[in-house]
């Protein structure tokens, strides 16, 4: 009952007053806003998306011109009764907010603002996503189809789903994440991409992996100090043309392949040395050190040649062995690089987290000044960090020699960008600390599967680097907005 003093203002501006009510149920159980403008601006929306799904479904062919039909007028209906609900409950918030108080109002900003934090890298993350997807479908007519769209959407709700339930975790976010778009990388090439899972392609996908993963393992390793290597790429390049060149004058090759990686070891301790000395010039140092090596390894091995940075010779069969796609393993058709990987990783592993040494190296990435105070010698571990690195580095320049068959001396320049990509997408902190080789292990699938199902749909190169650049940048937001382990010690 109305009071007969209340003015006509007060009885229509009231939220639950007869008249907004009559609004509201004009059309039965359709929910219908006040806004005519509104109520158009959601026909045409509906009419236009179901514009595009006729033109997607008569142009991919796969449903008959009754069901292309049938779904579009579906799509139209829901989507209007969904527009007007989300329209209704901006109208009603609209009205809410007219009668807050400024308590209110400012508990409500304030609630608004941590959304906005806890929520930010999510929201990058599909945004850019979004982006990606919309980029790919106006710039390749191969990619307008009816599957990427679906696998589109699937990959969304995943990353949803994963930046939501990772919150759960105290610690590991980052792997969490990883881990669910790994699988869901699995799921969407293995949907989009016929033969995704035969043997020979998984095959493939974890032989490079292999290659990708022994390389990274010193940049973890430098990572966990907060330092970089940026002389991987150039010691591989190095290490693949010099071995074949020594194999070539005569050097028995298993001689030739322990002192390859005794080299790298000694480009590893130059840079751990020189970097060491001058503190927080790692990423110039490494840079440096790699192009001195790559150059002096050119130059000695086109002496009396006229192809500098390429060395042609015949490649040991036990070498070929190792890596080759047809390589066995105790007669079984699997490369032993993959085994060599497994191997390497689960010592790194165990190693990191089990032994003191490990435990030391994760002391001085979190907090130096602490770490010295426990008489940990920062100088040991920094260096050592750096020879493992060349050590590996070159392992890899001479495992690519045996997939090959010959030496070039760029063979190793994807690897100046990835070997950082599964670093960081993996989730280990270049603000050292925090992370380890597990981590890196996921980052190389999610690169390999990615890279695997980007070339099934006909992407080339520079569309892998633009989206391994789009992958990175979110991570990089994840952990670089957590506080760094020094301050919560």
């Amino acid at each position: 009952m109305v009071d007969p003093n209340t003015s006509d203002l007060e009885i229509k501006k009231g939220p639950g007053n007869a008249e907004n009510i009559a609004k509201r149920v004009s059309f039965g159980m359709l929910p219908v806003p006040q806004s005519r403008l509104v109520i158009w601006v959601n026909i045409a929306v509906s009419l236009v998306i179901a514009i595009i799904g006729f033109g997607v479904g008569f142009g991919e062919g796969l449903l008959s011109a009754q069901q292309v039909i049938l779904f579009g007028i579906v799509t139209v209906a829901l989507l209007f009764l969904l527009l007007n609900y989300v329209a209704i409950i901006f109208e009603d918030r609209a009205a809410a907010l007219e009668r807050e108080t400024e308590v209110e109002t400012e508990n409500r900003r304030l609630r608004l603002r941590a959304l906005w934090r806890n929520n930010i890298v999510m929201t990058i993350a599909m945004g850019a996503l979004l982006a990606l997807y919309l980029l790919l479908t106006a710039s390749l007519e191969e990619f307008r189809s009816i599957k990427n769209l679906i696998a589109f959407l699937v990959l969304e709700l995943i990353l949803l789903f994963a930046f939501k339930v990772s919150g759960y975790f105290a610690s590991g976010r980052s792997a969490f994440i990883g881990l669910i778009v790994l699988g869901a990388l699995i799921v969407i090439s293995a949907f989009s991409i016929e033969g995704f899972l035969s043997a020979p392609n998984v095959r493939a996908i974890l032989l490079f992996a292999a290659f990708l993963g022994i390389a990274s393992v010193g940049q973890t390793m430098v990572a966990l100090l907060g330092g970089l290597d940026l002389s991987i790429p150039f010691v591989i390049g190095a290490a693949n043309i010099a071995l074949l060149s020594l194999i070539t004058a005569g050097v028995p090759s298993y001689v030739a392949f322990g002192f390859i990686l005794t080299l790298g070891g000694v480009v590893g301790l130059i840079n751990g040395l020189m970097s060491f000395r001058l503190q927080g010039q790692a990423l110039i140092v490494t840079l440096g050190t790699g192009f001195a090596v790559a150059g002096f390894t050119q130059i000695m091995t086109s002496i009396g040649s006229k192809f500098a940075g390429n060395v042609f010779g015949a490649v040991p069969g036990w070498l070929s062995n190792l890596a080759a796609m047809n390589g066995r393993f105790f007669g079984m058709k699997f490369p032993p690089t993959i085994i060599i990987w497994i191997v390497i990783a689960i010592l790194m592993i165990v190693g990191l987290r089990m032994t003191s040494w490990g435990r030391n190296l994760y002391a001085l990435g979190g907090n130096r000044g602490a770490a010295k105070l426990l008489g940990v010698s920062e100088l040991k571990y920094w260096v050592s960090c750096y020879v493992i690195s060349g050590v590996f580095a070159a392992l890899t320049g001479a495992l690519l020699l045996g997939w090959s068959g010959g030496a070039f001396i760029g063979v190793g320049d994807p690897y100046l960008f990835t070997t950082l990509a599964a670093v960081v997408i993996g989730g280990t902190s270049l603000l050292g600390g925090n992370g380890g080789y597990g981590f890196t292990v996921i980052g190389v699938l999610v690169l390999q599967v990615l890279t695997s199902f980007l070339l099934g749909i006909g992407l080339q190169y520079e569309w892998q680097q633009f989206i391994f650049g789009l992958l990175i940048l979110p991570m990089v937001a994840l952990y670089g907005r957590s506080p760094h382990i020094r301050s919560t010690v």
